[in-house]
């Protein structure tokens, strides 16, 4: 029998500008002002590709993605229903996407809605 729930946490990629919406976490590349329960930061700044031999296995979205994932089930932030995601270019954003693709563990909790 197939499942036909998808219970990972939702990820929507933001334009630059564009606010998340009402109950959305934030994972962004600089910090925010925007309202939201809970905010990760990363920064791509003197990062390496994922799995280089000096970083181990994870980048740095892989790790944002982490906090906010163990914060809301730790109860540390308010409950959220999706994560907005703000990255600064194209660059940026292929990274999220590329993460979403590639890291096991982000996979297994979030997906991309295109």
């Amino acid at each position: 029998m197939a499942w036909l729930l998808d219970t990972r946490i939702a990820i929507h990629l933001l334009s630059p500008g564009e606010l998340p919406a009402p109950g959305f976490a934030l994972l962004a590349e600089a910090p925010s002002t925007a309202a939201v329960p809970a905010m990760a930061v990363f920064t791509l700044a003197g990062a390496h590709v994922p799995a280089c031999a000096c970083c181990g296995a994870r980048g740095p979205v892989a790790e944002a993605l982490d906090r906010l994932f163990l914060g809301r089930v730790r109860g540390d932030f308010p409950w959220f229903t999706a994560i907005a995601a703000l990255p600064h270019s194209a660059d940026s954003a292929e990274t999220i996407r590329r993460t979403l693709r590639e890291d096991q563990a982000s996979q297994a909790r979030f997906r991309l809605m295109d």
